[in-house]
């Protein structure tokens, strides 16, 4: 077995042992508001569940240089955005809102995706995904070593989900029919593909 010290890593190379072995993740593409009214949309893998009472999520929204993400410093101004997750229909338009733009463009509009309104917030979802949730933002930290911040982590509480009806089915959602898509490393991306069951200990 390798052993690796992250302090002696770069951080590319810590990158790549966390992306390569923390998988599939899933993919959460968020859509902010800007101060000046732009509508962002943004893909992210460092995401995940944080809590079922009340519903809440997590995002890692990782700096560059130090420099804030516009979908932090949009949730941070705002303080409410809106996650979507992203399948197979949609992950071709959403990876184009991947390319880095100037704040007052809005990788929605080059990505040709449709904005829908909320119904618990004023920032607006997108019509192409099959679930999406309305979030306010609960709690935010800047994490980082020796003063300098490198990721933002988001805390988001869910304040309203949408489910398209094909995939919801007696309380439960239908992961085939979502088919959800999840993140590899590199370029590499995975579908929901076999499954299995195991019951858990009483």
């Amino acid at each position: 077995m390798l052993s690796f010290d992250p302090k002696a890593n770069t951080e590319r190379e810590n990158y790549k042992l966390l992306i390569g072995t923390i998988i599939p993740r899933p993919i959460a593409f968020v859509t902010s508001v800007a101060e000046d009214g732009t509508i962002n949309g943004a893909p992210f893998s460092y995401f995940n569940i944080v809590s079922a009472n009340p519903p809440m999520i997590s995002l890692g929204l990782q700096r560059k240089e130090g420099i804030m993400k516009d979908t932090a410093r949009n949730i941070f101004h705002k303080k409410e955005f809106v996650v979507h997750i992203v399948d197979e229909s949609n992950v071709e338009a959403i990876n184009i809102t991947a390319a880095s733009l100037p704040p007052y463009l809005s990788e929605v509009e080059q990505a040709k995706l449709s904005l829908v309104p909320s119904e618990s917030i004023t920032v607006p979802g997108i019509k192409e995904a099959k679930v999406r949730f309305e979030c306010t933002l609960e709690h935010a930290l800047e994490l980082g070593e020796d003063e300098k911040v490198g990721v933002d982590l988001v805390i988001g509480k869910i304040t309203r989900f949408h489910i398209k009806e094909e995939i919801y089915e007696s309380g439960r959602i239908n992961h085939e029919k979502l088919a959800a898509v999840s993140r590899l490393a590199g370029t590499n991306y995975a579908k929901i593909g076999d499954t299995f069951s195991i019951e858990r200990p009483k």
